[in-house]
């Protein structure tokens, strides 16, 4: 009966999210669920992926131009990966009790709640343009924008942001080394907030996870899990698998 209720909120949750009624910190604590819950994760996408149809077939009129289907699409598929976690990375490690942890494969960057557009909470314009380059396959492009903007930053939250969004799409282009650098921008700045030093601990320890960096995978999800905020939980479960490889 008890997993019954977690089940049903589980999925009211996912409903909101696809709906586009929770906010940024919500969002987050959904994806710290959804990451080690398989079944949900894939239960969201469909819901994401029937909303999306939906809502196309509502909108779509005969003189709708063309290239407005084919962005439709590309954001589409971009949401599929939004915000905490992906597919399971190549790496895969086991706890003592079987709960599998890899290095998330995709970083979202905020793409669209409803399949156009780009998050509400994305306030930065250079930010937003960064993640419709990326999100159009203009990597470079992206990445060189943000490079500009981080170079002439001064606030230490515009920095964390900007960091944040760069090392994120370098991740996604398998450029962790260069990532390994930016996330290392946003632990290193003073008062910035909790949720975006939270956001660069846990993706440095997936950078350092995907490249065998272990130890300090595990320190860096240790930081993120001492924060005590929407990655604990998940975090906490990394610590105790990469501790348990240490271990034997």
């Amino acid at each position: 009966m008890i997993e019954n209720k977690v089940n049903k909120e589980l999925e009211k949750k996912i409903d909101l999210y696809v709906n586009g009624k929770l906010n940024a910190e919500q969002t987050d604590e959904l994806w710290a669920e959804l990451i080690q819950d398989d079944y949900y994760l894939d239960y969201m996408k469909s819901v994401a992926n029937l909303k999306s149809i939906i809502d196309q077939k509502k909108t779509t009129q005969p003189s709708t131009k063309i290239y407005s289907l084919q962005k439709v699409v590309r954001y589409a598929a971009a949401a599929a990966v939004i915000i905490i976690a992906g597919t399971l990375g190549i790496m895969n490690i086991s706890t003592p009790n079987n709960i599998s942890v890899s290095p998330v494969e995709q970083i979202g960057l905020d793409v669209v709640r409803d399949a156009i557009g780009i998050s509400e909470t994305v306030t930065n314009e250079v930010i937003r343009e960064a993640i419709r380059l990326a999100a159009d396959g203009d990597i470079e492009e992206a990445t060189s924008l943000l490079r500009t903007e981080l170079e002439n930053a001064e606030d230490p939250q515009l920095m964390a942001d900007l960091a944040l969004s760069l090392g994120s799409i370098q991740y996604n282009n398998g450029d962790y080394s260069s990532s390994i650098e930016n996330f290392n921008i946003v632990i290193a700045q003073d008062n910035i907030e909790i949720l975006t030093l939270e956001k660069g601990y846990w993706f440095l320890g997936n950078t350092y996870f995907q490249l065998d960096r272990l130890d300090e995978a595990k320190e860096a999800f240790r930081k993120a899990y001492e924060l005590n905020g929407a990655y604990s939980r998940v975090a906490k479960t990394y610590v105790d698998a990469l501790s348990n490889v240490a271990a034997e």
